[in-house]
């Protein structure tokens, strides 16, 4: 009876993994994602964070500041959650070569990576989150997906050695240069 479980098992986990989502998945799509284009300027976005459960934890609204020389970028970030924390993140960005994107920020631990094909850019860093009086190493599966040249939908998948913790889900809009969050 063991092997018939443990047999299933293994057959579960690599059908999950073999349906893993590829960034190739979105060759031929449109509009293009080009990260310098979109993050120029303003950008405003609003989002929720949910749990493992995916009950929605926390909402907010972001501020975003894109600045680049060369392809070296940075994107000057406010969040401005529903409870009244605001928190700063910067990212400092590095655009190679062979068009993939390399970044860096204060809560990042080590280097985020990741690239653009089609409409999408997949970003993948681990994030230092504080709780209560605690702070936890967060891996982050980002992805992002142009709508159209203004507005963009991002799914961010968190785990902790290997398990689901929470999702965040951004709407950015850049149709309007006004700051809207304050």
């Amino acid at each position: 009876m063991n092997i018939i479980r443990y047999t299933t098992l293994c057959a579960a986990i690599i059908g999950l993994t073999g349906c893993s989502t590829s960034i190739d998945d979105y060759q031929n799509t449109t509009p293009e994602f080009n990260l310098k284009e979109y993050f120029s300027g303003n950008v405003t976005a609003w989002g929720i964070v949910q749990d493992f459960s995916q009950k929605t934890v926390r909402r907010f609204c972001v501020d975003i500041i894109g600045t680049w020389q060369g392809d070296n970028g940075k994107l000057h970030e406010t969040f401005y959650y529903a409870d009244g924390e605001t928190q700063v993140r910067v990212w400092q960005l590095n655009i190679q070569q062979d068009g993939s994107v390399t970044g860096s920020a204060g809560d990042v631990i080590g280097q985020a990576s990741g690239g653009a094909t089609g409409m999408s850019f997949n970003w993948n860093y681990t994030l230092r989150v504080p709780i209560d009086d605690s702070e936890y190493d967060i891996k982050v599966d980002d992805w992002m997906f142009m709508m159209d040249e203004s507005r963009m939908m991002n799914r961010s998948y968190m785990s902790k050695l290997g398990i689901s913790v929470g999702e965040i889900s951004i709407f950015f809009d850049k149709t309007q240069p006004v700051r809207k969050c304050q």
